[in-house]
């Protein structure tokens, strides 16, 4: 394979089941694009499940097409067989991670016709013992298995992300380790009836060490591992267990339900983008509010009595009616009266009396 990438002298063309990243610290490099990592797996557990079921019916109708041409042997056959497979690449090929390759097109789109081209291949084809007619069938058998296979990992993720990381108190790589330390042991032993199978979490890859370029500051080289998959799921699991090694983990927004990464430690509930039924106000600010708002819609009566003196008390001190040093008493003692109402020592009425007097 042939290729660069920014400032390295690597160029590399990918196919679907073939293609290479890099890792530094906490980001990746996918072609000509850097993230930090754990990006990926957030943007495909956002992804709509309307696209995944595309997949599923382009590949079904890529299935006959492509095994009549093992039958017609002609290249009206194989142009039709072409025009299904680009249909699915058409939706592949525009998913996180592969829409940042570069992919190798006259391998893509060209595969049949090339096939028929190369006469050693295409006799192999027709001998239903061959080692080249069982690569074909499996490779079919992948397309149609390929959505599926995204939406075990989502589910998976999901598991993960909501049963074991939500609760967590604190948000960073030990924290996480923990969590999937438990997680994990539970799968051991449940994995057959959750998945069918052994909770299995080797991942087939390729590992190298290169030199690479900055990709933002200038002149300066750095050792990057470079990863390459045969499969998009086993790349997401890589960077998804990675991102929870160096503290990055996928959330979803408590307003929205999307997905975002959670990164170095910080224990955010809401997302960055614009929140549902607005035009520019973020989840994070509109989530903030409504929390602020429930808090005090929850409060007690003694608490809203509270609540209207350290206001007052406030608006006083602002205006320059009492000075910074009676401010801090009052409030000293207005929260002492709060705390002996909670132990009963006063009725809502007589704090609101002695409140009222401050």
């Amino acid at each position: 394979m042939a290729g660069e990438l920014d400032g390295t002298v690597f160029e590399y063309t990918y196919t679907y089941d073939q293609f290479t990243v890099f890792f530094y610290g906490d980001r990746i490099f996918i072609g000509k694009k850097d993230y930090p990592i754990g990006q990926c797996c957030v943007d495909i557990l956002n992804l709509d499940e309307a696209v995944l079921d595309e997949i599923d019916r382009r590949a079904r109708e890529l299935i006959p097409a492509a095994m009549g041409l093992l039958r017609e042997k002609t290249d009206s056959a194989a142009a039709l067989a072409q025009e299904k497979l680009n249909a699915v690449w058409e939706l592949i090929f525009a998913l996180p991670v592969y829409r940042d390759l570069k992919m190798d097109e006259p391998c893509n789109y060209h595969t049949f016709q090339r096939l028929m081209a190369d006469e050693e291949k295409w006799a192999q084809m027709q001998d239903p013992t061959s080692e080249g007619h069982a690569t074909y069938q499996g490779a079919l058998i992948g397309l149609i298995l390929f959505a599926e296979q995204l939406r075990d990992f989502r589910r998976l993720i999901d598991l993960i992300a909501e049963k074991c990381l939500e609760p967590l108190e604190h948000r960073n790589s030990f924290a996480y380790a923990e969590a999937y330390s438990d997680f994990y042991t539970q799968m051991l032993s449940s994995g057959v009836q959750v998945f069918g199978d052994d909770f299995e979490q080797g991942i087939p890859m390729e590992v190298d060490f290169v030199p690479m370029m900055h990709p933002t500051e200038k002149d300066k080289v750095f050792i990057a591992e470079k990863a390459t998959f045969n499969s998009l799921v086993a790349f997401l699991q890589v960077e998804f267990y990675r991102g929870l090694a160096k503290g990055n983990a996928p959330r979803r927004c408590h307003n929205c339900g999307r997905y975002f990464l959670l990164t170095s430690g910080h224990n955010i509930c809401y997302c960055n983008n614009i929140a549902p039924g607005e035009t520019d106000c973020t989840c994070r600010k509109v989530g903030a509010h409504r929390k602020e708002a429930q808090g005090k819609a929850n409060h007690t009566p003694a608490q809203k009595e509270y609540d209207k003196t350290y206001n007052r008390l406030k608006a006083r001190k602002q205006r320059r009616k009492i000075s910074k040093d009676e401010w801090n008493t009052a409030v000293a003692k207005a929260q002492e009266l709060l705390e002996r109402s909670g132990r009963g020592e006063l009725t809502d009425e007589e704090l609101s009396q002695l409140l009222a007097e401050l």
